[in-house]
């Protein structure tokens, strides 16, 4: 019987290869109901960078790190709001469809005025 366990190497290529999940995201305040609306072509990145700089007392928003020390971290869910549908169309365009999402969803939430959004960009690297 063969060994099919992987390297290090081959574990390490396969994360950097596979498809990162583009999207909208938010960081909810549960206590108030405010939230931080982003989006980027990589989900995983900005959620866990939000974290980690809430944790650390260090997040660039004023408002947002000054409510996490009051309320707590567990008052704060970390959320996938919609992920693009990748489409098998050669006049498919990631960028534009992430773009068509941040519309949607600032139209619904409306961050800049019921959250922690300070402009109407939202999209992260």
């Amino acid at each position: 019987m063969e060994n099919k366990t992987k390297t290090r190497k081959d574990l390490h290529r396969e994360y950097k290869e596979r498809v990162k999940p583009a999207g909208v995201y938010a960081v909810r305040n549960l206590t108030t109901g405010k939230v931080l609306l982003g989006s980027s072509l990589n989900l995983e990145g900005p959620l866990n960078r939000h974290k980690f700089m809430l944790k650390i007392g260090s997040h660039l928003n004023p408002a947002l790190q000054k409510d996490w020390n009051e309320f707590g971290p567990d008052q704060f869910v970390f959320e996938i709001l919609e992920e693009v549908k990748i489409q098998d169309d050669p006049t498919f365009n990631l960028e534009d469809e992430l773009t068509l999402l941040e519309m949607i969803w600032l139209e619904k939430l409306q961050p800049d005025k019921n959250g922690y959004n300070l402009n109407a960009r939202i999209r992260e690297a």
